[in-house]
């Protein structure tokens, strides 16, 4: 959690520095209550790799996956005796539940979660939030139908420098945010192997290629666009992109997607610049973003990995130093642990826990879950019009 990254501002650099975490809070403190939450985790894949059960406020009550191995792990990693072969089998006979956890693949996520919130059940569901504006729509329309509590498991929110870099903008310390860049590079590696290795995530069990096959890059947007609506709590309200391609079979693919790669540039509704890029053939790896002010610059880092850097203004580049964020009372003592996806998965596991306990909505809510995810599905619309400038549908409060 103390990894270095860099600042360039007047003052922003000494700030950072050496502001207390108490007034750098991150969320809500964790509250006292004797209240247990019993949840349902779905999809025993990425689903295994979440904290929910160390939360003193709740019992994983039930687990299910479709593949036997991975209901197993579910069992293991969140001890519990209950495991379901399908969810519409947990559903119909586990009546205690009070929530869901959805890890299931991304073509599903809208319909697991109109099927959870029908039977009156909370729903954590990973991304991507969903894969077409009208689907958008749909999950708006369950959320506010139920008046139940969505909650977007979007990681780049509770990374180190998302958080920095929100506390930052609420205090004026950057000035005016007007450019950003977001990047989401996760390269697909050897190409003969991305074919022949039926056992990778790219095909299922009996050798058919999985939804990963082939997903046009912008339509896993929010680990880039979390940079955004998570820092300035800013919409996107128009976007131009291209896209690029190669001859491979992963192109190839049931959603007709012919790029490896998307590059967008995007306008927010404040009139400020947003540059997004998504690769899936590049030789780098990770989720990282630049906030640009108009008294100071955050840069965050990739694996401790810095391009040459140059401040704008006569000055030195600042290195960050995190507080220790895990010490924030919006954590319970028995999640205080390293996580992934750069800590984030206690934060996240905490915070829909908190979330129900208080009755109130999420940070990361239906609201902001689409204001992340729509920009993308537009991005690859421009992309396909090659470049043609479109605007993105808002799906906030009427």
């Amino acid at each position: 959690m103390r990894r270095r990254e860099v600042l360039f501002a007047t003052g922003g650099a000494a700030l950072a520095s050496r502001t207390p975490l108490a007034a750098m809070q991150v969320g809500r403190p964790a509250p006292a209550s004797s209240t247990r939450i019993r949840l349902g985790v779905v999809g025993g894949g990425f689903g295994s790799q979440f904290h929910f059960h160390e939360h003193p406020n709740c019992t994983v009550a039930a687990v299910t996956d479709l593949r036997a191995d991975r209901r197993a792990k579910l069992q293991q990693v969140y001890r519990c005796d209950t495991a379901y072969d399908s969810l519409d089998q947990m559903l119909a006979k586990e009546k205690r539940l009070d929530a869901v956890a959805i890890f299931s693949g991304a073509l599903d996520h809208v319909r697991h979660v109109e099927a959870c919130m029908t039977r009156g059940l909370h729903v954590y569901c990973a991304v991507p939030t969903c894969q077409t504006l009208e689907e958008a729509a749909r999950l708006k329309a369950i959320v506010e139908k139920t008046g139940l509590t969505y909650m977007l498991g979007e990681t780049s929110f509770y990374r180190p420098g998302c958080i920095l870099a929100r506390h930052l903008n609420s205090t004026g310390a950057l000035g005016e945010i007007f450019y950003s860049e977001i990047n989401y590079y996760h390269d697909r590696g050897d190409l003969k192997e991305l074919v022949e290795n039926k056992n990778s995530r790219f095909y299922e069990p009996d050798g058919k290629k999985s939804w990963r096959w082939g997903l046009a890059p912008m339509h896993y947007p929010t680990h880039c666009t979390g940079f955004v609506v998570g820092v300035t709590n800013e919409r996107i309200k128009s976007v131009s992109a291209l896209g690029w391609g190669s001859k491979h079979p992963y192109l190839d693919n049931q959603y007709r997607n012919p790029y490896w790669n998307e590059s967008a540039l995007m306008e927010t509704g404040e009139g400020h610049m947003v540059r997004c890029n998504i690769f899936w053939l590049v030789a780098e790896d990770g989720e990282r973003a630049n906030w640009y002010g108009a008294n100071g610059t955050l840069y965050m880092a990739n694996a401790g990995r810095h391009g040459d850097l140059q401040s704008a203004r006569p000055g030195e580049a600042k290195p960050v130093k995190y507080p220790d964020y895990l010490l924030d009372p919006m954590i319970p003592a028995s999640m205080r642990h390293a996580s992934g996806h750069g800590g984030s998965h206690v934060f996240l596991s905490a915070e829909f826990i908190n979330s129900l306990l208080e009755r109130r909505r999420p940070f990361i809510d239906v609201y902001k879950a689409l204001a992340m995810m729509a920009p993308g599905l537009v991005a690859h619309q421009s992309a396909l019009k090659g470049g043609e400038r479109m605007k993105v549908p808002s799906f906030d409060p009427a």
